[in-house]
């Protein structure tokens, strides 16, 4: 078997065999088939496609060209959710409480923020003491006592992936759904878990910017998912604003709590619930009714707050934190950004939000930042919300004050004011399943 007659055929259009395809990652990942073959195969995708049995085939064999988490002793109860990235997003510390307080396994790799859009690892790591990295055998052994774990991405999980996503970057074949799909899907397989729930961002802040593409891409990851023996769903959620009221790494963690003890009640709260609904829903196989109940009456009675506290504890951080927020490091600078008219606000670029955080030290422009995690934003007005002249509608935190002007002009570009109210846009636009 040839690399190049591989390429001929997909470049074709025809459709490639298990044979075919497992050759390629196969030798892709040991090196034996070089960046400029994989390259020209890419780009063959992109421009030709491929089938639903080509996307499960390719999606499987890079979930198996490294290391694989087998979560079969905990049966149909194993769940992850994988969100597609977003502004505030800080829905992991939320709904895996919820979802392990009702006797879901959690288990949960995540990843760090780059660009403008946060990461959890990060936000966990501004809780002193948390451990973002445990060997294999603590992982199962702490999901067996605790119902849930996170950890950062760590190992040898999809190399395969690793590498063809590094060359997609700069080889303008990022955007090809059977690679997105594959890339995405074979990391929640390699993870091991049953039940897998998306949640898939649309709007500004998000890699979807319509909601067209943002269901095409849905639609695909629920089918290659139950294509490779998952229970699957999919949430399309609002990216054209940023979820919650927090920004930041501690700040985000503050307002979690606050979810989960019952403080807040607020947009985030009602995404968290919707992905924790269908994730039980999937657990137990009943209707998202019966699973909504059970997760409101979880968090009702506080039992996800304490499910929060013995997980931190677990892997080793500071609860303290959790029970008294206020113990978090303050930024020694802020700024609170006034409304410059009167109305309302009709928009809200999320990106260029996302962007004044990365200013102010709580994101990365490139891998090699370092984070500051008390840096962030407080959000006091959105997308629909009147504002008069001379309001806080905004405070921005940091520790290096130099950054300030910068990051005051950004955020004020990002946002648009009319004296007509916008129509407002549901925050979960469909579920897939």
């Amino acid at each position: 078997m040839r690399m190049y007659d591989i390429i001929e055929k997909k470049r074709n259009g025809e459709e490639l065999n298990s044979e075919e395809i497992n050759f390629f990652i196969k030798g892709y990942t040991e090196g034996s088939i070089p960046d400029y073959q994989a390259s020209a195969f890419c780009m063959a995708v992109y421009f030709m496609g491929m089938t639903e049995n080509e996307t499960v085939i390719l999606t499987e064999a890079m979930a198996n060209s490294g290391d694989t988490v087998d979560l079969s002793m905990f049966g149909n109860k194993s769940a992850d959710k994988h969100s597609t990235g977003g502004v505030g997003d800080k829905t992991s510390l939320i709904v895996a409480p919820i979802v392990a307080a009702l006797g879901g396994k959690v288990t949960k790799m995540s990843g760090r923020g780059l660009g403008h859009t946060g990461g959890t690892v990060d936000k966990l790591e501004s809780i002193p003491g948390y451990k973002t990295t445990l060997f294999q055998e603590e992982f199962i052994s702490q999901i067996e006592k605790v119902g849930m774990a996170i950890i950062g991405q760590s190992g040898n999980l999809t190399p395969a992936d690793k590498k063809l996503y590094a060359l997609r970057d700069v080889t303008a074949t990022v955007d090809s759904i059977p690679l997105i799909v594959s890339s995405i899907m074979s990391k929640k397989i390699a993870a091991g878990s049953h039940n897998i729930v998306l949640d898939v961002k649309c709007g500004s802040g998000a890699f979807m910017k319509t909601l067209e593409d943002a269901e095409i891409l849905a639609r695909e990851m629920v089918k290659i998912g139950k294509g490779c023996g998952r229970n699957m769903a999919a949430l399309i959620t609002d990216m054209d604003r940023p979820l919650g009221s927090a920004i930041g790494n501690s700040l985000e963690v503050i307002e979690a709590v606050k979810v989960l003890k019952g403080e807040l009640v607020n947009d985030l709260k009602e995404v968290c619930v919707s992905i924790a609904s269908e994730m039980i829903s999937l657990v137990y196989s009943i209707s998202h009714d019966e699973a909504l109940k059970m997760v409101n009456d979880t968090l009702n009675s506080g039992k996800a707050f304490m499910k929060m506290k013995e997980w931190i504890s677990a892997q080793g951080g500071d609860t303290n934190f959790i029970d008294n927020t206020d113990l978090f490091r303050k930024a020694e600078f802020s700024f609170d950004i006034l409304a410059e008219t009167s109305g309302y606000i009709t928009s809200m670029d999320t990106e260029k939000i996302g962007l004044t955080s990365v200013i102010l030290g709580a994101g990365r422009a490139s891998k090699e930042d370092s984070i500051d995690f008390s840096a962030g934003i407080l959000i006091y007005k959105k997308t629909g919300d009147e504002i008069r002249k001379g309001e806080k509608i905004a405070t921005l935190f940091t520790n290096n004050n130099a950054s300030l002007d910068d990051a005051v002009k950004m955020y004020n570009s990002s946002i648009a004011v009319s004296s007509v109210k916008p129509e407002q846009k549901p925050l979960i636009y469909k579920i897939i399943r």
